[in-house]
């Protein structure tokens, strides 16, 4: 057991640098620049983790590094490093692999922090890889190297890693290798056999010879019915727990565990169950959601704990005045029997919705075995007290044998300065009466989008709105605005409007001009030129009907063009050129075929360009691309140019028929553009993104 990320840091630097064939990582969260030894490793490698692993690698023919990062919702991109795609894939060293996995329900996270190294070597718990996670065990308030990567003092912090070898390792490393398949389709190198040992010299094992169990939690997902072990293995504990529960971690929201609890301490031989959590969560956002939730969780047990065999508490650092540490692991034992480190948290997301991953031990098997696991595991969760209350491993234990109660050791123990301290999370009733139950925050399965509109859009709200389209039809008379686009570039010199109807009308010239346009078209999506503005060009120079023509069958061409060049690149460069949010476009291009390119070509959530690009590598079957995008674009290139056209004639020659005629245009174009709101609204998939 590896208390706190100063160590595990140090562990996993080592492990690594001491790797022959193969290392991989999955996280929640990865930071190229952080320093796993912010003092200096000072082992001749690099400092930052992501110029550390290329150093490594490159040095070892044999070695092969993949590196698995969820693919992180919008909600935490200001938390994280950006372009991390960039960063630790095309500016590595080629067996060095980094993809981000986005197969998951919507809403879900793959939550695991595992790291295998030559399938001999495995950690296991809840420490990513990145930033504001290092820290020691003195969790000291003005420890000069507790600094994130842009040099910023963060808050103390407190995690716990397992770390463990032999047939756990090797199974982890199965795990891993899954894992990357399903994200990635394809399978990385095979174990490879060695005598090498990697464990990290440093490191001396609590525990040898003994079973190691995997709990995972894996979400139901595209037909696979996922794995909910770390639930039932909560469960199960709590049923058979006879004289303490005892849990460290960052979430206490589960109503499930709640049920669970309840049960148990309205029981006359009760079990003790005591919770070390963070006084407050992470931000206003967390406080806001998880700390109601938590609030709710424990007026429940309160309630039920008719024979005061329950405590939530926080561990008081005085530096922090009338804060706490901040508690992110996730650990919990039961009796001196059962010990689990891992990355789950106690809520209902890891219980059945997020990837999680925990390693469990268990006292069994003949008597000297069993006591020798047991007081080992009683070792441990001493040690975690210890910590907490600030006096020596031996006195917790001490207490714990004398009286046979944690939660008597704890008030025993507790003095001024650095110790435990009672926690009752209260909100404002204002704020619980807002947020709604923990379905929608804390959830057990995926979270549907009509739901989660209906828990948050007022119904009134949620009809369909003429209003915004008929401003957007409107807005078509300011379609040479467009040319704004270009001015910060050095493109504003050369194209603009002007210089595009000037090009245009040369090409009236030739004697191919339709092939000269429709060629046009093509080489300007591949320059990323957007074709609203050349389809108001076409109409302006050609009229409405050879310039509906043309920009129809201009805009298939560029888009059959830059399709191939997205089916030519694939999937995987697409989403590193245009990261995670792209990624879920081309997922929802490719299960809907021809009636998703109807709506995103008439309700564009990218640009031109980009939308082809991607539904080449989403592998949308060509036929289906071509005929939803013309189904999509037809009428509003032909309404469009014959608006643009007759704006352009009421300028040049003002009168009641160009005038009238402008007007018919404007009013069509407004009415198509409430029909097919009106038409699209209810069937739109607002949940994928």
């Amino acid at each position: 057991m590896l208390v706190d990320a100063a160590p595990y840091f140090k562990a996993v630097r080592a492990a690594i640098r001491n790797a022959r064939h193969s290392i991989f990582i999955l996280s929640w969260d990865i930071d190229s620049r952080m320093l796993l030894v912010p003092g200096g490793a000072n082992d001749g490698y690099p400092e930052p983790l992501g110029e550390f692993l290329h150093a490594v690698i490159a040095e070892r023919p044999e070695l092969h590094a993949y590196v698995l990062n969820w693919d992180f919702a919008v909600l935490y991109a200001l938390e994280r490093e950006w372009l991390p795609v960039y960063k630790l894939g095309w500016r590595t060293h080629q067996r060095l692999a980094f993809r981000m996995d986005g197969r998951h329900p919507i809403g879900a996270s793959h939550h695991q922090k595992v790291v295998v190294v030559d399938d001999a070597l495995a950690f296991v718990g809840g420490l990513d890889l990145t930033r504001c996670r290092w820290d020691t065990c003195e969790h000291a308030g003005d420890m000069p190297l507790r600094r994130d990567v842009d040099g910023k003092p963060y808050a103390p912090f407190h995690d716990v890693q397992a770390v463990v070898d032999g047939d756990a390792a090797r199974a982890l490393g199965e795990l891993a290798r899954g894992r990357w398949r399903r994200a990635t389709g394809h399978d990385a190198v095979a174990p490879g056999g060695t005598d090498h040992d990697p464990w990290p010299a440093d490191v001396t094992p609590d525990l040898t010879d003994v079973e190691v169990a995997i709990a995972r939690t894996e979400p139901a997902f595209e037909g696979d019915p996922g794995v909910h072990e770390v639930r039932r293995l909560h469960l199960d504990a709590i049923a058979h727990a006879r004289r303490h529960l005892f849990f460290e971690n960052q979430y206490f929201t589960s109503g499930l565990i709640a049920d669970a609890l309840s049960l148990r301490l309205d029981e006359p031989d009760a079990p003790e169950v005591v919770v070390v959590s963070p006084a407050t969560q992470s931000g206003w956002l967390e406080e806001a959601t998880m700390g109601v939730l938590r609030a709710r969780l424990h007026r429940r047990l309160t309630a039920a704990d008719r024979h005061r065999r329950y405590r939530l508490l926080c561990p008081h650092l005085p530096d922090l005045k009338d804060s706490c540490l901040n508690v992110h692991s996730k650990v919990f034992a039961v009796d001196d029997v059962l010990l689990s480190i891992g990355s789950a948290n106690l809520s209902s997301r890891s219980m059945a919705f997020d990837t999680e991953c925990n390693l469990v031990i268990e006292a069994r098997g003949d008597p000297a075995r069993k006591a020798r696991i047991a007081a080992a595991i009683a070792r441990m969760r001493s040690r975690l007290l210890a910590e907490h209350l600030d006096v020596p491993v031996a006195e917790v234990e001490s207490e714990v044998l004398r009286g046979g109660s944690i939660i008597g050791a704890i008030d025993a123990l507790q003095r001024p300065g650095r110790t435990l301290r009672a926690l009752n999370p209260v909100v404002a009733p204002e704020l619980d009466a807002l947020i709604p139950e923990q379905a929608l925050f804390d959830p057990e399965r995926p979270i549907q989008a009509d739901q989660l509109v209906a828990q948050f859009v007022p119904k009134d709200a949620r009809k369909p709105m003429p209003r915004r389209l008929i401003v957007s039809g409107m807005a078509a008379i300011m379609l040479v605005l467009l040319a704004m686009a270009w001015r910060w570039t050095p493109l504003r010199d050369w194209i603009n409007l002007e210089t595009l109807i000037a090009f245009a009308r040369n090409l009236q010239a030739l004697p191919v001009t339709g092939i000269a346009v429709v060629a046009s078209y093509v080489l300007a999506g591949l320059i990323m030129m957007p074709v609203t503005l050349l389809i108001a060009v076409t109409g302006i120079v050609f009229g409405p009907i050879w310039g509906a023509l043309y920009a129809i069958g201009g805009t298939l061409l560029s888009a059959a063009v830059t399709y191939w060049i997205g089916l030519w690149l694939g999937r995987d460069t697409v989403r590193r050129l245009l990261g995670p949010r792209i990624n879920r476009l081309s997922r929802r291009i490719a299960k809907r075929g021809i009636v998703a390119m109807v709506v995103i070509r008439v309700l564009p959530v990218a640009p031109f360009t980009v939308v082809n690009v991607v539904a080449g590598a989403s592998h949308i079957r060509f036929r289906d691309y071509l005929i939803g995008t013309f189904l999509g674009m037809c009428p509003g290139i032909v309404i469009t140019v014959t608006f643009i056209h007759n704006l352009a004639e009421a300028i040049r020659r003002p009168n009641a028929g160009t005038i009238a005629m402008l007007v018919g245009a404007g009013a069509l174009l407004i009415g198509l553009a409430v029909l097919l709101q009106r038409l699209l609204a209810p069937k739109v998939d607002t949940g994928a993104s």
